[in-house]
């Protein structure tokens, strides 16, 4: 068994893989186990891969899984003691995988490593999707060290400090196989999208910490897999209620029940009158999902682990402050 998988998730995505999996072969440690874990694409993906680098191990399934099945299908077929979950729009760099592992071996409390991640298009800023750690607030709206709502930062060094943060992004992730099974991994009925944000979530429910190690850099593309559309803001808005339900204290889901109708009600009504009415409508309907699937979360929280608080919750909303205070996270949830 190795101790590293590094795996990719992949569903037609040749392109990616042609312009990204080379710098994941070169940098990677040839001790490691790199994996493609294929989600019944029709492209040539597969048949490249194999080609073109032949140590690089496939896991076939037989459909598209979406994000969460998929990984959760792919990782039961993969043992090892550490995984690396990789976007397939991610380029690495030379020792990325080092920081991420010395963290994981060297404190038993830490489920989940997150490196810095920087875009891919513009190299010296924040990556949308994780940046240099997550964060959310009151009302369960994720943030980052460097991303704040849709304006991202430049790197100046300013977040290089390794901290606890509240989720790790699922575009790069190293976590604790062990721990990812026993929890569940990642909640299926998401499709894609929050459900790391959930799954860290749980993990410091059930005790462990999440990190974010800058000293490992990678670039990642963004936005490869799924486009902005109704369908991602669709899935967004719908994962994100059921994982507040799920997963937030009894304060925090009261708040959130009397504030964030408002809200999405809100942004619904600004999609509506600039155009968008297939923006509005997949708003809505996510909350008619989530109203629909009320009890059967509801169940689901009961059965979560819960042997501390979760850290790393801004007392403030997001929106809020960077309408008045402006759009760097500087200070706010520094200890």
């Amino acid at each position: 068994m190795s101790s590293l998988s590094v795996v990719i998730l992949n569903w037609n995505g040749i392109a990616h893989l042609r312009r990204f999996l080379g710098s994941v072969v070169e940098c990677t440690p040839p001790e490691a186990d790199i994996v493609v874990a294929d989600n019944g694409s029709t492209d040539d993906s597969v048949e490249w891969v194999e080609r073109t680098y032949p140590t690089v191990r496939i896991v076939r399934l037989d459909r598209n899984y979406g994000f969460a099945e998929g990984y959760d299908r792919a990782l039961r077929q993969i043992g090892s003691r550490y995984y690396i979950l990789l976007n397939s729009d991610v380029e690495v760099t030379p020792g990325w995988t080092e920081p991420l592992l010395r963290m994981l071996e060297t404190d038993d409390s830490i489920g989940a490593v997150a490196p810095k991640l920087l875009s891919a298009e513009q190299r010296d800023r924040f990556e949308y999707a994780g940046a240099s750690g997550g964060f959310i607030d009151i009302l369960g709206y994720p943030f980052c060290r460097g991303r704040m709502l849709s304006y991202t930062e430049r790197d100046c060094g300013q977040y290089d400090d390794p901290r606890e943060v509240f989720w790790a992004s699922g575009a790069a992730m190293a976590c604790r196989a062990e721990l990812f099974h026993e929890l569940g991994g990642f909640d299926e009925s998401f499709f894609a999208h929050m459900e790391e944000i959930d799954l860290c979530w749980r993990m410091q429910l059930a005790g462990y910490r999440i990190m974010v190690e800058p000293r490992s850099v990678v670039y990642h593309l963004g936005g490869g897999t799924l486009p902005v559309s109704p369908r991602k803001l669709y899935l967004n808005h719908r994962n994100n209620l059921a994982m507040i339900l799920k997963c937030a204290p009894q304060g925090q889901r009261i708040l959130c029940a009397l504030l964030r109708p408002l809200c999405d009600g809100a942004e619904a009504l600004v999609h509506l009158l600039s155009g968008k009415p297939r923006n509005a409508w997949a708003i809505a309907r996510a909350w008619a999902d989530f109203i629909r699937r009320h009890r059967t979360l509801t169940a689901e929280r009961r059965s979560i682990v819960r042997r501390q608080k979760a850290k790393g919750i801004y007392r403030g909303s997001i929106i809020l402050r960077y309408i008045f205070r402006g759009k760097r996270f500087d200070k706010m949830m520094q200890r």
